[in-house]
């Protein structure tokens, strides 16, 4: 199933250079360009406003848009370059690249647990620990999934959930290949876990005793 994408609007820009650009930021707006999908190179402007607020939000340079211009059919971009001032650390120009169904993009996909209620390791009072809460999957541009779904039924306190065991959509792969690393686990309620620990102090102390 694919995930609703997030909207990004923009205006052409009619003017190109260096004063056109200075003009755009004097009105507080970012320059940027729109590129490749075999279409020719199209200026816009972004207001500064909203591309500072999805920046701040994070993942810009791995979320994929589908760009709104007036005049222009709608295009999903990924941005793939964004300039910042020097002094102020504020954005001053954006590169979006256009993609087809058929691009190959890296995605931050969200994780989402099921079946919470089935776990044994939970119902015995385990602790469902998120390690990660997004996972970045090399995805089709035209298939993008809503989330990575994790079947929690069956487990029990101090199960490990690795990528290996999340079902990933057709096609999709993680982007890290060299370990099968943990999303999540079911570990011990935090009182099983003290007295746990201190049961281990006590014998530790007996041991050191007897060799005295």
């Amino acid at each position: 199933m694919a995930g609703e994408i997030p909207d990004l609007h923009a205006t052409e820009r009619t003017g190109t250079g260096k004063g056109a650009a200075r003009q755009a930021r004097r009105e507080q707006l970012v320059p940027g360009i729109v590129y490749g999908g075999g279409a020719d190179p199209l200026p816009i402007n972004l207001k500064f406003n909203e591309l500072f607020k999805r920046l701040k939000a994070g993942r810009f340079l791995s979320t994929l848009f589908n760009l709104k211009v007036d005049g222009h059919e709608d295009v999903r971009v990924i941005c793939r370059g964004v300039q910042r001032d020097v002094v102020k650390d504020l954005p001053i120009h954006v590169d979006l690249m256009r993609l087809k169904r058929t691009s190959r993009v890296n995605l931050f996909i969200p994780v989402e647990f099921v079946n919470e209620d089935k776990a044994p390791g939970i119902k015995r009072g385990g602790v469902l620990t998120v390690v990660r809460p997004e996972v970045e999957l090399v995805v089709t541009a035209g298939d993008i999934p809503d989330h990575l779904t994790v079947d929690l039924a069956g487990l029990d306190i101090g199960d490990i959930v690795h990528i290996s065991n999340v079902t990933l959509p057709e096609g999709a792969r993680p982007t890290i290949t060299d370990r099968d690393f943990v999303i999540a686990n079911i570990s011990a309620p935090s009182g099983l876990r003290s007295s746990d620990g201190a049961e281990g102090d006590e014998d530790g102390e007996g041991d050191e005793g007897g060799e005295d």
